[in-house]
């Protein structure tokens, strides 16, 4: 599964970056983070799913542009093709694959390649997390006030959670940022680039892998009741852990 899941998502990436700011017409393509699809996005999806589907043709199946494929087994790959769509329309870089294979509602798998980046971050379950073959382990700072933390609406596209969160948190932390791509927010936190990342109503395919590469380089994650991560749509907090509970009291006073 992880020689499927690496070649698949380098495969689409590369298609992806192969496009890259090679389309005028995106640039129209204005809207929130949610709203935004391409032609790219579904020829990604379509590369990713013959990938896998050529070796696991009895897997269960849930990705962004093909919905959910359900053929009663125990694996079940989660796939956004193209992560941060609205950063790719634009020209930004910040945009990534996100492959995840949950065994029964255990991760075992998580691949985030950001193509522009060079970068490949790839967690198994027990087996640590790796960015370009490198081991990852989250930040040890451990005040609220010096960490880094980004944020996402996720699927709240009315930003109803969001903004009062974000609101009250700014002032308690060193700086309160956005990249427009839920993997790679998950992938700063994995790699010490941030404290923590919190999101609203995320979609279970946007976050697997991240789940997962967060947990192995010794972070935490958990919904915005301390409860561990489940693959449904929900509001989940991902940190190196020592921020996480006071993070926690902040969201929590939020909502």
């Amino acid at each position: 599964m992880k020689n499927v899941a690496l070649k698949a998502a380098k495969q689409a990436g590369d298609y992806l970056l192969s496009n890259f700011r090679k389309d005028p017409k995106l640039m129209l393509k204005r809207g929130s983070a949610k709203d935004v699809v391409t032609k790219y996005d579904k020829e990604s999806d379509q590369m990713i799913r013959r990938e896998i589907e050529a070796i696991f043709p009895d897997h269960n199946l849930v990705t962004e542009e093909g919905g959910e494929f359900d053929r009663n087994s125990e694996y079940t790959w989660l796939v956004d093709s193209l992560d941060g769509t609205g950063n790719f329309a634009v020209g930004n870089p910040f945009f990534a694959v996100s492959i995840g294979v949950m065994k029964g509602k255990e991760l075992v798998l998580g691949v985030i390649y950001a193509p522009y980046l060079n970068e490949l971050y790839v967690a198994e379950k027990g087996k640590g997390a790796y960015l370009n073959g490198q081991k990852l382990t989250v930040s040890e700072v451990a005040m609220l006030k010096d960490s880094y933390v980004t944020s996402c609406e996720g699927g709240d596209s009315e930003r109803k959670q969001l903004n009062p969160i974000n609101s009250r948190l700014y002032p308690k932390v060193q700086d309160l940022r956005k990249l427009g791509s839920a993997a790679l927010e998950c992938a700063w936190v994995a790699s010490g680039r941030a404290e923590a990342y919190f999101t609203t109503k995320i979609c279970n395919y946007d976050v697997a892998a991240g789940v997962l590469l967060v947990e192995e380089a010794g972070g935490k994650v958990s919904d915005f009741e301390g409860r561990w991560w489940q693959p449904i749509q929900d509001g989940f907090l991902f940190s190196n852990e020592l921020v996480h509970e006071e993070l926690l009291q902040v969201v929590k006073g939020a909502l």
